[in-house]
């Protein structure tokens, strides 16, 4: 694990010590912390608990002067760790792997930590918004929504962290905003932005001129249609994407930085035999295929299997009842950290049996967080 080690020192040595007398060093606790998560830990008595019992094999790797930290001093550590540079140092090794595999998506979507709140502290649950390398199974950057605002003011400052010149960036209605097209076209880059009735006059224009194309088979208009069929899981799924590289008539399509694209997504699903409909419209800034479009739709559909279910079933992120708000930052960018090192690891394994793998198997655990560092 020398490698891993060097990569842990490598990323997060810049990271200052809160403490001031310290008696454990700061990088074994976040080395340890990691590996831990890694190995099946979801919380800091889990997290003590992995050390005690991993306690000789860590000696090969660690310095741990003054043995194992408790499980208080993990979490007065991760509560005290100033976030914003734990995060730095977290998104300089995300980059260093997607500069590795190549960057092609950013799914950016919010998530909220149900448990975290406090009724009698007024703390609503902690919401993080999240940057997804949507191929590459990458988290790249989060940033936590302030209590008293909400995902449209924190989608920028995410889009500041990131180097998006080149990638599609893909985001949900409540980021349908024309100052976030405007920081991703600024960027280099090039969006799908989901629209529903938070942007009222724009969901009826497109309803409309698409509505018009169709009537006119789209006669003389430049447009494309997608067609595919999927079927597994007891459930059959049409999708027919269509997208129209004509804004005219929309009103204020100016102000829409690099817009070029309205399209549509008609999907049917067939589930025990019950049909349900739904039509999902957006827009999007490059003249593309609507299989490209309905790619990366999906791409940004599937963050809810890739990231954020992982993290509520395999990890029990919803569960954690952490309310110290650094705290709870820090670790939920732990478990992120250790999700996209344990996707790295080959095998057809499911991440819940390759965290028991890593529990059971040092050799295995040490291969994974090897395998991050050597890119």
């Amino acid at each position: 694990m020398a490698g891993a080690c060097l990569a842990i020192h490598m990323y997060f040595r810049n990271v200052q010590d809160p403490r001031r007398a310290p008696r454990h060093l700061l990088l074994d606790i976040i080395g340890i912390a990691i590996c831990a998560v890694i190995a099946g830990a979801n919380d800091w008595q889990q997290i003590a608990t992995f050390a005690h019992d991993r306690r000789a094999w860590l000696q090969r790797f660690f310095q741990l002067p003054n043995g194992i930290p408790s499980h208080d001093t993990f979490e007065r550590v991760f509560e005290r760790l100033n976030p914003r540079a734990f995060a730095a140092a977290f998104r300089q090794w995300m980059h260093a792997l997607a500069d590795a595999v190549g960057l092609r998506q950013v799914a950016i979507d919010g998530k909220t930590l149900r448990r975290s709140g406090s009724a009698s502290r007024g703390l609503g649950p902690l919401h993080l918004v999240s940057a997804w390398a949507t191929e590459n199974h990458l988290r790249l950057a989060q940033v936590a929504v302030d209590d008293k605002s909400n995902e449209i003011t924190a989608i920028p400052e995410l889009l500041e962290l990131l180097d998006v010149h080149g990638a599609l960036v893909t985001i949900d209605a409540m980021g349908c905003q024309k100052a976030i097209a405007q920081k991703i076209v600024d960027g280099g880059g090039h969006y799908i932005l989901t629209v529903k009735e938070n942007q009222e006059h724009l969901l009826a224009d497109i309803q409309q001129a698409l509505v018009t194309a169709s009537e006119q088979d789209f006669a003389g208009m430049n447009h494309d249609t997608y067609e595919c069929r999927e079927r597994g899981h007891g459930r059959e799924e049409y999708r027919c994407y269509t997208v129209l590289h004509n804004t005219e008539g929309l009103r204020g399509r100016a102000e829409w930085a690099g817009l070029t694209t309205i399209g549509l997504c008609y999907s049917q699903r067939t589930v025990g035999g019950k049909i349900s409909e739904e039509a999902r419209y957006f827009i999007g800034s490059k003249v593309a295929s609507a299989r490209y479009y309905g790619k990366g739709l999906r791409n940004h559909w599937g963050i809810e299997n890739s990231l954020h279910w992982q993290l509520d079933v395999t990890f029990g992120e919803d569960r954690n009842r952490e309310q110290g708000r650094q705290a709870a930052v820090n670790l939920a960018m732990v478990r992120k950290l250790a999700l996209v090192l344990l996707k790295q690891q080959p095998g057809k394994q499911s991440i819940a049996c390759k965290r028991l793998h890593a529990a059971l198997d040092v050799a295995f655990l040490e291969q994974t967080v090897r395998r991050a560092a050597n890119f």
